[in-house]
């Protein structure tokens, strides 16, 4: 039977945490702070409390507010917006059978740097095989950023003889990624709006650790796809209701005007 992710099973989202997901998820580069306010009421959050948090996050540096009054996200958050996208929508390629193979061939470098380049490798779908050698199958456009290649070279080649499987499975834990997928596909389906955005913005948060394995490689009924459809359709309800909300502000405005 199907675990069933009730609200306690997710973390509460905070004031801070809904508006990045909103910014994250918009069309458009920048949300007036009425788009804001509206979207943010229908999922649980006074305008006085999002008024205050647009303000913390401007500070530090989570927003950017322009002089009309708008928000868009910080370069750093925008980076991040690019990789949910990306999660979202991968860039697939025909698998061969051929892996890549990612090796760090600098070293010298301090333990802050290290953790950087780990946490740049992990955001490419890259797992790390032994220190310093980083994995997995051929299936991706990947394109190394600058600064991972300067200290990495990059190979592609035949999976070890152990197999692709069996590498595979050492490299993933691909039952523990699909059982919290399957959850969150159970906590979409709600009409409580709080718990299916709870749900929402931890399944974008998900799918960036997704794999995106070949599907020769997947176990049956993998819920990948499932859980992406399911996000980029809600991504699209919050863009439409935050719309609607916004035009029937401006028709009363224009009416009591």
């Amino acid at each position: 039977m199907l675990a069933v992710m009730t609200a306690p099973d997710l973390k509460p989202v905070t004031t801070r945490s809904a508006l990045l997901t909103l910014l994250l998820g918009a069309e458009v580069p920048r949300l007036s702070t009425r788009e804001l306010v509206a979207a943010a009421s229908v999922v649980g959050f006074a305008e006085a409390t999002v008024r205050v948090a647009l303000s913390r996050m401007t500070t530090a540096g989570d927003v950017v507010r322009d002089a009309e009054g708008g928000y868009r996200l910080s370069e750093r958050l925008a980076a991040r917006q690019r990789r949910q996208e990306e999660a979202a929508h991968p860039s697939l390629r025909d698998w061969d059978g051929s892996w890549d193979l990612v090796v760090v061939t600098t070293a010298g470098r301090t333990a802050g740097d290290r953790a950087d380049l780990r946490t740049s490798l992990a955001e490419l779908r890259l797992a790390e095989l032994r220190e310093g050698v980083w994995t997995r199958p051929a299936n991706l456009h990947l394109t190394l950023p600058d600064a991972v290649g300067a200290v990495c070279e990059r190979f592609t080649g035949a999976a070890p003889d152990t197999g692709p499987t069996a590498l595979t499975a050492r490299l993933w834990d691909l039952d523990a990624w699909a059982t919290t997928a399957r959850r969150l596909l159970a906590a979409t389906d709600t009409d409580d709006p709080v718990l299916r955005f709870t749900a929402c913005a931890t399944s974008g948060r998900h799918l960036l650790t997704d794999p995106v394995l070949p599907a020769a490689l997947l176990p049956d009924d993998w819920p990948g796809d499932a859980l992406r459809a399911s996000h980029v359709a809600y991504k699209q309800w919050v863009v439409d209701m935050r719309r609607s909300l916004t035009d029937a502000g401006d028709r009363r405005d224009a009416d009591s005007g």
